[in-house]
């Protein structure tokens, strides 16, 4: 690892002398303090040994600040309808989450998108830009954004560990992003897709270090740190640090991966109990879809004073072997406290993952189609009572705008929710928009994704008080 950091600074190096006929020079970096290090954790002797047991830690009480409520359970599954009270709102679940990668959905206010009841913002992206301190003077996520609603932070770790295997993936500007360099006295541009490329550097007991995709700086991330950059943001539901180990790796070097966010995780807990400010802190169980130990993580973290449960790492090569892991694990979960499920969140997912018990589920999928040209609409099957003189609005409960056939269809993006998510602009002006290339196809259809979704969730609240899932 030393060695390729050495070959990639000696061809940065040799780079900027050949573009600018100057030598660089090497200032010594000044070692860390202890206070900048905070802790020096050493790893411990067993790998595979988890934080500290619960009587290290507070009893977990009910927060007057975040409330949790169960208004119905289905008497047909484990579907419910809850109630989460937050210090910025109530949450109403099943509900869909989508992510603001930084701090906005692409291509949508948070005017236009006041409706979502809970949104996800990346710690990771507001670190590198514009920086939890600023966010912090702005006095906030909501105020720095201009929401006036719930948001839940995750802890950077998803983004950072991406890192080792980037992909083209738009909504991690990490990991595609062209940057322009600016090097010599005449500022001479170049475009490189590597100048800049987002880094992981470092993992070990003490936590990771990666280098940033926008200026090539090194960020420390630590439990305790990303739970400090949490602080200054704001949300309302914080994710402490784990890692994210990728699918295909062997069971020890899972189990040692669940046993190492266990121990970053109560780290984490420890560093919110002592300044909570009103938020509340959901644990992540891990384990992949090695079924004995995502038991093993809900028995640790259950037994800690965490106020929620997120699922999170990977389940699964697809959706089947995702579907039938949330069957294993929901179950298993704490039905007094509420659970979230990282990175999942399409109609067809949510139609299977509600009946299991999830309260809240988040993607960027219905947007980052949505940019595609990839709108959801209802399907016969939604409707009970449909007008039989008119087609079902799509047999998948998918309309791809671009296509020919929409260029003289007037009707609505879907004439069969109960309220018309773009009130005045047919498929004939969205398919017009998009091929010819208008940044306001983004943004028109990007609300009708995520007015969808909210009335599909909607409608799934209602099929469960009416004990139908």
């Amino acid at each position: 690892e030393r060695m390729a950091l050495k070959r990639e600074i000696d061809e940065l190096n040799s780079r900027y002398e050949s573009l600018t006929g100057e030598k660089t020079y090497t200032k010594k970096r000044k070692r860390a303090s202890s206070h900048q290090l905070e802790t020096d954790y050493t790893r411990p002797e067993n790998i595979l040994a988890d934080g500290p047991s619960a009587d290290q830690f507070e009893q977990w009480l009910p927060r007057d600040y975040f409330k949790f409520e169960v208004v119905h359970e289905s008497t047909k599954s484990r579907a419910r309808v809850c109630r989460i009270t937050t210090p910025h709102g109530v949450i109403e679940t099943p509900c869909f989450v989508p992510v603001g990668t930084n701090a906005a959905a692409k291509c949508v206010s948070s005017e236009q998108c006041k409706e979502v009841q809970l949104m996800f913002c990346n710690t990771y992206h507001l670190l590198v830009h514009p920086g939890s301190d600023v966010i912090e003077a702005a006095g906030g996520l909501h105020s720095f954004m201009n929401r006036h609603a719930p948001i839940i932070t995750d802890s950077g770790g998803f983004q950072v560990f991406s890192l080792a295997a980037a992909t083209e993936d738009e909504d991690g500007p990490e990991l595609k992003m062209k940057r322009v360099r600016r090097t010599g006295k005449n500022s001479e541009k170049t475009n490189d897709k590597h100048a800049n490329n987002g880094q992981l550097l470092t993992v070990n007991e003490h936590g990771t270090s990666f280098r940033s995709y926008l200026d090539g700086s090194i960020i420390q991330l630590t439990p305790e740190s990303s739970v400090a950059a949490q602080k200054k943001l704001g949300a309302d539901i914080i994710i402490p640090l784990d890692e994210l180990p990728p699918y295909h790796v062997t069971r020890e070097r899972l189990a040692a991966s669940v046993a190492l966010s266990h121990r970053w995780m109560a780290r984490s807990l420890a560093a919110h109990l002592k300044d909570k400010r009103k938020q509340a802190m959901y644990a992540v169980i891990h384990g992949g879809v090695d079924r004995q130990l995502r038991s093993h993580s809900v028995e640790y973290l259950t037994s800690l004073p965490f106020d929620g449960f997120a699922v999170g790492g990977s389940l699964g090569k697809d959706k089947s072997e995702m579907f039938h892991l949330l069957n294993f694990l929901m179950p298993l979960l704490p039905r007094n406290k509420p659970n979230h499920v990282l990175g999942i969140a399409d109609p067809d997912s949510a139609k299977n993952l509600v009946p299991l018990g999830v309260d809240t589920m988040d993607s960027c999928n219905p947007t980052r189609v949505a940019r595609h040209g990839t709108l959801f609409v209802s399907t016969a099957n939604d409707h009970d009572n449909e007008d039989a003189h008119s087609a079902p609005s799509s047999k998948d409960g998918i309309l791809r705008i671009k296509q020919g056939r929409f260029q003289e269809d007037f009707r609505p993006i879907d004439p069969f929710l109960p309220v018309d998510t773009l009130p005045g602009y047919s498929r004939a002006y969205l398919h017009h928009l998009f091929k010819q290339n208008e940044p306001l196809a983004l943004t028109l259809a990007s609300i009708h994704n995520i007015k969808f979704m909210n009335f599909y969730m909607a409608d799934l609240r209602k099929k469960i008080m009416n004990n139908e899932i």
